[in-house]
């Protein structure tokens, strides 16, 4: 995450690059270019929790053709939890903070946002990781796997909450 402003600061075309010449374009620019990252990140961020869901509804469904309704509960829980994840990010307020003005947010500042984002990513990886783990119908304690993955799940819902403070403290300095 820390080279994705970087990275889309060096897509530019010849139109954009002509533009960051003229006073005051340049920060327009990289506000909008910050805008578009952030809201690339959120869209990630929702489709793989969009992609974790469908496992996990795989697997539900594998335990329901086996015949083990018993774990089904904690399947329909987890998928709530995921899902109000996935629309807390997906809706998340942004563009409206001072994140996006060039004169107040210092590089340093932004990498701090960035190393935050990429730990929200490594995160999501584990949530991800922990619901692959989860047992074949018959092979294993699929409650205590479940509850893993419900951990982080909210582990991950927590450190989301957390981001407009972040964001606020990035903007502060």
């Amino acid at each position: 995450m820390t080279n994705g402003f970087e990275e889309a600061r060096q897509q530019r075309n010849w139109l954009e690059r002509l533009g960051e010449k003229i006073p005051g374009f340049r920060g327009y620019f990289d506000r909008e270019l910050r805008r578009d990252v952030d809201r690339m990140q959120r869209e990630y961020l929702s489709k793989e929790l969009g992609r974790i869901k469908t496992a996990m509804r795989s697997r539900a469904r594998d335990y329901t053709d086996a015949g083990q309704i018993g774990v089904l509960h904690l399947f329909e829980r987890l998928d709530r939890r995921v899902d109000g994840l996935s629309q807390a990010v997906r809706f998340a307020n942004y563009g409206a903070s001072g994140l996006f003005d060039v004169e107040k947010v210092g590089e340093e500042a932004l990498e701090r946002l960035y190393e935050f984002d990429l730990s929200l990513l490594e995160d999501l990886e584990a949530v991800a990781s922990a619901v692959a783990a989860i047992p074949d119908a018959g092979a294993g304690d699929a409650k205590q796997a479940i509850d893993r993955v419900m951990e982080l799940a909210d582990g991950l819902r927590d450190k989301w909450a957390e981001r407009d403070g972040v964001i606020s403290n990035v903007v502060q300095g």
